[in-house]
């Protein structure tokens, strides 16, 4: 079973870019396949479990909020999605 779930729908997104080892990105494009989703969703839903189960980034990110300009995504802040999970 995928530990990830293809997409009930599209969000706003934003684009970004990055630079992976080769044999990354070809696994990337095979679990996307295998989910039958995107790469962008693969790696968006990937970020978003590292963020919620790493504890140590919840408790810094919450002591840095103050000091950087989060956008608001998901109908909250990075530190209001961190304080939930």
């Amino acid at each position: 079973m995928p530990l990830l779930k293809a997409p009930l729908k599209q969000l706003k997104s934003a684009t970004i870019q990055i630079r992976v080892e080769e044999d990354v990105k070809l696994r990337l494009e095979k679990y996307a396949e295998f989910i039958d989703s995107s790469p962008a969703y693969v790696v968006t839903e990937a970020l978003k479990l590292l963020f919620k189960r790493d504890e140590e980034f919840k408790s810094w990110l919450g002591q840095h909020t103050n000091n950087h300009n989060l956008n608001q995504i998901e109908g909250g802040s990075l530190t209001e999605i961190a304080k939930k999970a």
